[in-house]
C-alpha cells in the first residue's frame, strides 16, 4: 500500500491531536481498495465541470493565531494590546507584521492582508466549521460531525478526483483538520488523506516485481471470455485498476518525493511546516487542486512571547521560501496561499501574559493566486476588537477562493434531502484582490 507517515502537530485547549495517516490502495491478495476509490470519485464528479488549471494551498493556524502578533501589530496602542513581539516593517511602504517575520516581510508585495476577517463562533470546533466551511454551526464545539463540505471537497467534485494528465488526487490533506472533509458530498470527493507532517516519500508496501506480477495476472484475467459480462462491469474494472496503477508509478507519486529536490531548495524552506510547504508546492505543480496543511500550536492562553517564539520562524521561514518560490518559478498566477485559523486572540493581553479566543477579529493573509498584492484590505478598530471597516466574512472568504479555482459561484449540490443546496449563501468575492 502507499503510507505517508504522520506525526502530532499539537493540541488546542480542548486536547484535540492531530495524527493521522494515509494509506492509498490495499494491494493486498483480495483486490485493490484504491481503484474502488477511484470509481467512486468518478461517479461523484460525472457532474462537475471544467475549471481553471489552478491551485490552492490552505495553511491553517490550528488553535487560533494572533492576529496582533502576526499581521496586525499595533504598536501605537497601549502597550497591553500592542505585539508582544514588536513590529517589523515589510516592503510595502507603511504595512507591518508582528516582529517575529522578518523574512514574510521581505516578500509582502506578493501578499494581501484582511485586517477585518470576522466572524461569531469562538469555539474551536465552531470557528474552525464556520471557516472551513462558510457556515456557522454551534454543535461543533460539542464534536458533532461537519455537516457542511469544505472548501477544497468542492474543488474536488466540480473537478473530478485526479488531473487528467498527472493522475495527482485534486485534494489531498496533508495534515488533518476539523471540518475539512466532503460531508454529504460523499467519499468521491474526499481528500486524500496524508495526515501528520508528510514523510519525504510514499512507500510501497508490497515489492515492484510483484506489482509486475499482479499486472500480468490482470492481462491474464483480460483473456476471459468478455461476452460473459453483458453489463460492462469486467472493463469498468480494468479501467480503475489501471488508474490504480497509474497513479502508483505516474507522476503523482514523484510529486509525493522531496528527494527530488536539490537541498538547496530544501534547506531554504526548512523542516517541519516548511517540508509541507515544499510538497504542496510540488503537488499543485503536478496539478493538485487543493492542498490542507495544518500548523497548530497557537491555541496561546498564557506566555504568548514563548509561545511565538516557539511557532514563528518556522512560519516565517517556510512561507517567504515558497512565495519567492512561486515566483521565481512562474506559480504566482497560478497558485494561491490562504493563511488563517478558526480565530484570533483577544486584544488585551490577560494575566497569564497570554491572549483568549476572539472571533470577532481574525488574522486571514492571500500570497499570489493571480490577485492583486502588495496591499491591505480592511482596517481594524485602535485597540484590534473588531473590523473599523470593511468587514471581511468566511462566506466572503470561501467566493474568492472559488474565483481563483474557477469554481462558479452559484454552485449548487443535492443535500442528503435532494434538494438543491448552493454552496455560498451572499458571500462575494473581495473586490479589492481581483
Amino acid at each position: 500500500m502507499l503510507t505517508i507517515w504522520g506525526s502530532p502537530s499539537g493540541q488546542t485547549c480542548e486536547g484535540h491531536s492531530r495524527r493521522d495517516f494515509l494509506r492509498i490502495g490495499g494491494l493486498g491478495t483480495a483486490a485493490l481498495s484504491l481503484p474502488t476509490l477511484l470509481a467512486a470519485r468518478t461517479t461523484a464528479a460525472a457532474t462537475g465541470q471544467a475549471t481553471k488549471d489552478t491551485s490552492v494551498i490552505w495553511l491553517w493556524l490550528g488553535g487560533g493565531a494572533t492576529q496582533i502578533e502576526t499581521f496586525d501589530p499595533k504598536m501605537e496602542a497601549p502597550a497591553e494590546f500592542r505585539s508582544t513581539v514588536g513590529a517589523v516593517d515589510t516592503t510595502v511602504p507603511g504595512l507591518q507584521f508582528g516582529g517575529l517575520f522578518p523574512r514574510m516581510a521581505q516578500v509582502a508585495q506578493h501578499m494581501a492582508i484582511v485586517r477585518s476577517f470576522a466572524h461569531r463562533n469562538s469555539g474551536h470546533g465552531g470557528g474552525t466549521h464556520w471557516v472551513m466551511t462558510g457556515y456557522d454551526y454551534p454543535p461543533a464545539d460539542q464534536g458533532s460531525q461537519p455537516i457542511k463540505p469544505s472548501m477544497g471537497a468542492v474543488a474536488a467534485r466540480v473537478r473530478g478526483p485526479n488531473h487528467p494528465r498527472t493522475g495527482i488526487p485534486t485534494f489531498v490533506r496533508l495534515s488533518g483538520i476539523y471540518g475539512d472533509g466532503a460531508s454529504w458530498l460523499g467519499a468521491g470527493a474526499a481528500p486524500f488523506d496524508s495526515g501528520g507532517q508528510a514523510r519525504n516519500n510514499m512507500n510501497l508496501a508490497i515489492q515492484r516485481e510483484r506489482l509486475s506480477d499482479r499486472r500480468g495476472l490482470l492481462s491474464d484475467l483480460d483473456r476471459i471470455d468478455r461476452h460473459l459480462d453483458r453489463s460492462g462491469l469486467m472493463s469498468g474494472l480494468d479501467e480503475f485498476e489501471g488508474q490504480a496503477f497509474s497513479l502508483i508509478f505516474s507522476e503523482a507519486k514523484a510529486a509525493f518525493d522531496l528527494t527530488k529536490e536539490d537541498a538547496g531548495t530544501r534547506e531554504r524552506y526548512g523542516k517541519g511546516l516548511g517540508e509541507q510547504l515544499l510538497l504542496a508546492r510540488r503537488l499543485c505543480e503536478a496539478g493538485c487542486g487543493f492542498v490542507n496543511i495544518h500548523y497548530g500550536g497557537w491555541d496561546m492562553h498564557g506566555g504568548i512571547v514563548q509561545g511565538m517564539r516557539g511557532r514563528a520562524p518556522a512560519m516565517d521561514q517556510g512561507v517567504s521560501a515558497l512565495v519567492e518560490d512561486l515566483v521565481a518559478r512562474g506559480l504566482a498566477e497560478r497558485v494561491l496561499l490562504v493563511i488563517t485559523g478558526e480565530f484570533g486572540r483577544t486584544p488585551r493581553i490577560n494575566g497569564g501574559a497570554g491572549r483568549d479566543h476572539w472571533a470577532p477579529l481574525s488574522p486571514l493573509a492571500f500570497a499570489c493566486g493571480g490577485l492583486r498584492t502588495g496591499q491591505v484590505i480592511g482596517e481594524s478598530s485602535a485597540k484590534a476588537e473588531v473590523p473599523k471597516n470593511r468587514p471581511i466574512s468566511p462566506q466572503d472568504l470561501m467566493a474568492t477562493v472559488f474565483h481563483v479555482l474557477g469554481i462558479p459561484q452559484d454552485v449548487a449540490f443535492r443535500d442528503p434531502a435532494g434538494r438543491p443546496t448552493s454552496m455560498i449563501a451572499g458571500g462575494q468575492v473581495i473586490d479589492e484582490l481581483v
